[in-house]
């Protein structure tokens, strides 16, 4: 059996088990409907060798108005089994941008249950630059059975967001750009409203790379979420505008050593949608609170032992 050892693995790795039998590699890109562009007439001319093609807009709830929101678990199950992706493989999803998509569908993989998925850090874009293999058409691979159970930790949906607003048990970051969280920036999906969930914090998921498209180390990412003003001990909450770039944020958080981390599933292409949802414009700025001076604190009272009140030491 191939171990996939964290949620992140390299060129070098994949390269070095691309031929294991237990193996299966994901092409997840997907392009923004405004970009006009066919992720799967691209991955056709162009591929992972051994790369099946997952079609986020496919594999979703078709009877949702909101763009690639979670399918069904049945749904879900009998879309990847065919696809040769089932129980006791060791999935390694990656995309054409680098790392844009590709987390979407490692995170999709985990809310059905399955562990065994990684990221391909720095996606097809360094495996072109360091001239590994490439292969066309379409890959075909024999049906798996997989089982789908659905992790509701993982997924939060609108009504959860609202109730947080009011009980501040969980922290929403928000991963979209600065523009469009402060809503100084018309927002990408139409018929949208401008601005951002109320109480979230802003951090652009392109601050999470490394110059040459890899995920930055787990410390400095630890360094950009707490900048955020996020307390990687605490839950956090990732949105973005339809759910993909805030599994990004999930993903780095997952690297940096966050263990209570749900998704937004409908993020701001439900969220800004118009309604009675409040929407804040406020700026996207953190700072901490200033630690109150020694000197200004109010004097503490002497700490007594339990045993005070009855007037005999403690044996």
């Amino acid at each position: 059996m191939t171990e996939i050892a964290g949620a992140l693995v390299s060129t070098q790795w994949l390269a070095d088990h691309l031929e294991a039998p237990d193996v299966r590699v994901v092409d997840a890109t997907y392009f923004l409907p405004m970009e006009k562009r066919d992720a799967r007439a691209e991955y056709l001319k162009q591929h992972i060798p051994g790369a099946v093609f997952f079609d986020i807009d496919e594999i979703a709830d078709s009877s949702s108005a909101l763009p690639h929101m979670l399918p069904a678990p049945e749904k879900f199950s009998s879309k990847v089994r065919k696809l040769g992706l089932g129980d006791g493989t060791r999935i390694v999803v990656y995309d054409a941008r680098g790392v844009f998509s590709a987390p979407r569908v490692w995170w999709t993989f985990r809310a059905f249950g399955h562990q065994d998925v990684a990221v391909l850090d720095g996606g097809l874009p360094k495996w072109l630059a360091e001239g590994r293999p490439v292969a066309e058409g379409p890959v075909s691979k024999g049906e798996r059975h997989f089982t789908a159970r659905f992790n509701s930790f993982l997924v939060r949906d609108a009504g959860q967001v609202e109730g947080n607003i009011r009980a501040k048990r969980e922290q929403v970051l928000d991963a979209r750009a600065k523009g469009r969280f402060e809503g100084a920036e018309p927002e990408l999906w139409p018929g949208r409203r401008a601005g951002h969930i109320p109480g979230s914090r802003n951090l652009p998921f392109g601050e999470l790379f490394a110059k040459d498209g890899t995920l930055l180390p787990a410390p400095a990412l630890r360094q950009k979420f707490q900048a955020a003003g996020i307390d990687l001990r605490k839950p956090v909450v990732t949105s973005c505008g339809s759910g993909i770039t805030a599994a990004i944020l999930s993903l780095g958080l997952h690297v940096a050593g966050a263990k209570d981390v749900a998704l937004y599933d409908g993020s701001w292409a439900e969220w800004g949608l118009p309604g009675e949802r409040t929407v804040e414009t406020s700026p996207a700025t953190w700072r901490p609170r200033p630690r109150r001076s020694p000197r200004c604190a109010p004097p503490r009272r002497p700490t007594r032992p339990r045993w005070w009140r009855s007037g005999r030491p403690a044996s």
